[in-house]
């Protein structure tokens, strides 16, 4: 059976478990960009991610002699949540892997969605260990694993996103923006519009700090990265599964790689001005538009919003992020003379009348003619920053800006 096939078989396997999510235009982003800008929200699936396609598919095509082994998952949060709930519907014992580092929010859901049928063991501090341990219990167990994106069976899941945007489209799609992780859902969506859609543009989408996709097609060969940047977390693997890799790189147009900070500004843009609450790995194809806005104009565009399982406790992260993405937050090691009256000076002559101090840490010392202190300041707006430089050079203030290094910053402030 061609994988076109099986992703019509699975259109019907996950009918009435899966919801046929609404193509939605969204006027704000169509005016920005002078485009049709659709959005595919999958956000809306019972489990708040599209990953319940892949999962529920998978699982409910399994033998019965399979379904009685039990089943086992590694993952960061929305595959788990989608076998989860595949398994208290079908009724099916599971024992889900996460990372140690999934939000809180996340585990709770799995627990919450899988009731009495799933066990979870948080082991490692990625995927790609928590892959691992589940793939070791798997053996001793005999159990069957569910993989969250390199399997026939979870691509097709993944797949039926592509059948309901050919049939919601008004328009022939231009543009269709699709986030990548391991690929399940790049190489399902690949699969049906090379076949039904051949002139849309397929463009892959990657954080910046996980560019595990991009980097194989540009080695023309699947490649592990050593390093990880894990804050989208949803799309932070090491490698791409060999199946996804195989499809997507002949048919993916682009691949995007959009820096953390920009995700994060693009998730309280959503929030503020839309309602919609995303997840990191949710708003990866919306932050890529303003990398693409020159080709785009006078298109029509669809962004895939693949999740919101976000945890409200990394707020506070997500906007500290968007700050220093944008330039309007700033760190620096100044040097205060011990002296009466330097701070205020500081206060006064430096800083402008936007300008507010949102990190201090100082120490006074004795028999020191100055003290260090990490100073934390928010711009309105970021055309301001090298009018503060500027003044602490000429009041004679001795500084080093932080925001530029790395080691320093995480030591002092992270």
């Amino acid at each position: 059976m061609s994988l076109l096939n099986k992703i019509y078989q699975a259109q019907k396997n996950i009918s009435g478990v899966a919801v046929h999510t609404p193509l939605m235009k969204n006027e704000n982003w169509s005016d920005e960009f002078a485009a049709n800008i659709w959005l595919k929200r999958e956000d809306l699936q019972p489990v708040r991610s599209y990953k319940i396609r892949g999962a529920y598919n998978k699982i409910v095509s399994l033998s019965e002699t399979d379904k009685s082994k039990g089943v086992v998952c590694a993952s960061a949060g929305n595959h788990a949540q989608g076998v989860a709930f595949a398994c208290n519907k079908l009724n099916i014992l599971a024992t889900i892997f996460m990372p140690v580092t999934t939000p809180k929010q996340k585990i709770k859901q799995v627990k919450l969605f899988g009731k009495d049928k799933v066990v979870i063991i948080l082991k490692g501090d990625t995927y790609d260990e928590s892959f691992f341990e589940a793939s070791q219990f798997c053996k001793k167990q005999e159990a069957i694993f569910i993989h969250p994106f390199d399997d026939e069976e979870v691509i097709a899941g993944q797949g039926t996103v592509g059948l309901e945007l050919i049939k919601d489209a008004q328009k022939p799609i231009d543009y269709l923006f699709v986030p990548i992780g391991g690929g399940g859902l790049a190489s399902g969506i690949c699969a049906v519009f090379q076949q039904l859609s051949p002139t849309t543009k397929i463009i892959g989408v990657e954080p910046s700090g996980a560019a595990s996709m991009k980097t194989s097609i540009t080695n023309k060969k699947n490649t592990t990265l050593n390093e990880i940047d894990r804050f989208v977390d949803g799309a932070a693997v090491k490698r791409v599964g060999e199946n996804n890799f195989s499809i997507c790189k002949d048919i993916l147009h682009d691949i995007i790689l959009v820096p953390e900070g920009k995700v994060c500004t693009t998730i309280l843009r959503l929030y503020n001005e839309e309602a919609i609450v995303v997840e990191p790995a949710g708003a990866l194809t919306i932050a890529a538009l303003d990398f693409y806005k020159e080709k785009i104009k006078g298109k029509n565009v669809v962004c895939i919003i693949s999740g919101s399982n976000n945890d409200i406790t990394r707020t506070e992260e997500i906007r500290e992020r968007s700050l220093l993405y944008e330039g309007l937050k700033h760190y620096f090691l100044i040097q205060f003379p011990q002296r009466l009256g330097a701070l205020k000076e500081f206060v006064n002559d430096v800083l402008g009348p936007n300008d507010d101090i949102t990190y201090f840490q100082f120490s006074k010392k004795n028999n020191r003619e100055s003290g260090p202190a990490v100073v934390g300041i928010e711009l309105k707006n970021k055309n301001d920053f090298l009018k503060i430089e500027e003044l602490l050079t000429c009041r004679k203030f001795k500084f080093q800006y932080l925001n530029n290094n790395s080691d320093l910053f995480t030591y002092l402030i992270s």
